[in-house]
């Protein structure tokens, strides 16, 4: 498959160009020639060195993640970007990268993949941010209590061995959940207004303990990393029916 072939479908499946404006990543191919071809497609969470080398490794044509190494622009490819850009220019590895578009995905994204762990119903968007969406909630099929929502997660997720926290400060029988994956504490008082009974997202900040207990809202904190290998590895889904060889590189942070 040619590589604009193969990026024009991901920003089509994402919508791409609908998160232009709020989202600081610069989303889709950051690098790459203009013509290429693709027969082997690696996919990570985080566009760093060691997934760089693991996708050169794999023999891989492309890396698709969804940190990238474009926040903003930057003004010199030196130290830390220029050992993460370097390795891709030498061996022909394109990078794509999809942020907030795989947070916000329905179905591809990492919020849809935390809801299809904890088997939620009656799904619909959560976590507006401008005209957009990045998270999703939906209704448990039966209620869980704070402990058996926080197992679930931890049997269930890539925590590198972390414990999944939870602060109990809402009702003991949850059936509402919004989630934000990654660091969406900022999106707490939306949970606390949609009504919902608990709020899952990656990492927390210190002032979520009381903005949780004065709100009376449970809050899990999952991991960073752990909540957002769903959409990537969704991603290597939908790209291997499209008939290329995938490699996913598992590289887990523990936070």
């Amino acid at each position: 498959m040619e590589l604009a072939e193969f990026s024009a479908r991901l920003d089509e499946e994402l919508r791409t160009a609908d998160y232009a404006d709020i989202d600081a990543s610069a989303n889709g191919l950051q690098v790459g020639p203009d013509e290429g071809e693709l027969e082997h497609v690696a996919f990570a969470v985080d566009g760093v060195a060691e997934t760089v080398e693991g996708a050169v490794d794999a023999g891989a044509d492309a890396l698709v993640v969804h940190h990238g190494i474009s926040w903003g622009g930057f003004d010199r490819v030196t130290g830390r970007k220029y050992d993460r850009i370097a390795p891709l220019i030498e061996n022909d590895v394109a990078l794509y990268v999809s942020h907030l578009p795989l947070d916000g995905h329905q179905d591809h994204g990492n919020a849809a993949g935390v809801a299809d762990v904890l088997g939620l119903e009656n799904r619909s968007p959560f976590g507006e941010l401008g005209p957009e969406y990045i998270g999703q909630r939906g209704t448990a099929l039966e209620s869980f209590s704070l402990e058996s929502l926080c197992d679930r997660l931890e049997s269930e997720l890539d925590t590198g061995d972390r414990q999944v926290r939870g602060l109990g400060f809402g009702p003991e029988e949850i059936s509402e959940v919004a989630i934000v994956t990654g660091s969406g504490t900022d999106w707490l008082e939306d949970a606390v207004d949609a009504g919902v009974d608990a709020f899952v997202t990656g990492e927390g900040k210190q002032k979520v303990y009381h903005e949780a207990q004065e709100a009376g809202i449970n809050v899990v904190l999952a991991g960073h990393y752990a909540t957002e290998t769903f959409g990537v590895q969704s991603l290597q889904e939908l790209v291997e029916e499209w008939g290329l060889e995938t490699t996913y590189l598992d590289v887990p942070t523990g936070l």
